[in-house]
């Protein structure tokens, strides 16, 4: 999406375009996924008049503009990513943390399977899947 549609979108849900939140949304593009807290020290680069509080507000305000997607990938707090990259959801190596992105199209039988079982239509977006990276499983051999 480029810097003009989100900020027509902005203006068209009834919100202002703040420096606060253009940092705050430039700040999850450059990291990829990041927590609050890290978006909060690369905000604080550029600005030190933004705390943390303002940091959750406006991800708030950016999720629910279809800006930013939060996923939760620990058992900490969630974990911010674009909204404007490419729809992926998440796989976390328990052992050595490293995330990927995996394309929606690899679930797209458990998705299917889902909507024509269940009745139910997934968000994988927000999915994530725990488990051992190949890297980690071949050093424990």
């Amino acid at each position: 999406m480029s810097g003009e549609d989100w900020r027509e979108r902005l203006r068209g849900s009834g919100y202002r375009l703040t420096p606060q939140r253009e940092l705050v949304l430039g700040a999850v593009e450059k990291l990829g996924h990041a927590t609050p807290e890290e978006v909060l020290a690369c905000v604080r680069e550029s600005s030190s008049a933004v705390n943390l509080s303002t940091v959750y507000r406006n991800l708030e305000v950016l999720e629910e503009l279809g800006l930013v997607r939060h996923a939760h990938l620990s058992d900490r707090v969630a974990t911010y990513h674009s909204a404007t990259d490419h729809e992926h959801f998440h796989l976390v190596c328990r052992k050595c943390q490293r995330v990927s992105s995996v394309d929606p199209d690899v679930a797209g039988s458990f998705a299917t399977r889902l909507r024509e079982e269940y009745g139910f239509e997934p968000d994988l977006g927000h999915l994530v899947v725990f488990g051992e990276c190949v890297r980690c499983e071949s050093d424990g051999q």
